[in-house]
């Protein structure tokens, strides 16, 4: 089922994020990094790593390692161009790996939790069909403090308390994504993936069950 025709103005590529938690010392943590001053789309502001499908990541070997659930909802509402839903997690981890030089271990794909997408507003330097998969930190390989294999992308990694995450200068759309975490790490539940919808004239707020 395709989510509605595209507003025809900066393209949308599809792109997929991972958002990493863990339990500290003050309660729930997230991973999350800061774009330069200098870059086009969304400049100084803290993010999660993430980026766009690129052509490498349909030949990486996902199929059959993510759960069910989480497969459906990322083929559910699917543009009749989106990738398939391992292509979309393989470009979640490969970002993952290139923008924090951390790496989730294999055994624990089926674990990923798909809770939102967005797509970009038109108007924007960039757009993007961004899908938002959730992950515990204990799936880590290696230690998650070294970063030293990071690429530089994001500066000031750090793992912040959800507060302190949600007190920085974010996007909106983090802003909203970061408000669904926290509801999720402390018990609450989900009836459906949140999906912000601006790929037509009018924006559509949808629930992907």
């Amino acid at each position: 089922m395709a989510s509605g025709p595209r507003r025809m103005s900066e393209p949308i590529r599809h792109a997929a994020t991972v958002i990493l938690w863990r339990n500290g010392p003050h309660g729930a943590e997230v991973l999350m990094g800061q774009r330069g001053a200098g870059a086009v789309f969304m400049p100084s502001k803290f993010v999660f790593p993430g980026g766009a499908v690129d052509p490498g990541d349909h030949a990486a070997p996902l199929a059959g390692h993510l759960s069910a659930l989480c497969a459906r909802r990322l083929a559910t509402m699917a543009e009749p161009d989106a990738p398939p839903p391992d292509v979309l997690v393989a470009a979640a981890l490969r970002e993952l790996e290139e923008e924090t030089g951390r790496r989730l271990r294999p055994a624990t794909y089926p674990g990923l939790r798909f809770v939102f997408r967005a797509i970009t507003p038109p108007g924007r330097t960039r757009r993007f069909d961004a899908r938002f998969l959730l992950a515990d930190a204990a799936c880590l390989a290696g230690d998650p403090q070294d970063f030293s294999a990071a690429s530089g992308e994001l500066a000031h990694l750090r793992w912040l308390p959800l507060p302190e995450a949600r007190a920085l200068d974010l996007p909106f759309i983090t802003e909203v994504v970061l408000a669904e975490v926290t509801a999720l790490v402390t018990g609450g539940d989900q009836p459906g993936v949140p999906f912000f919808d601006n790929s037509g004239t009018t924006p559509q707020f949808r629930r992907i069950v």
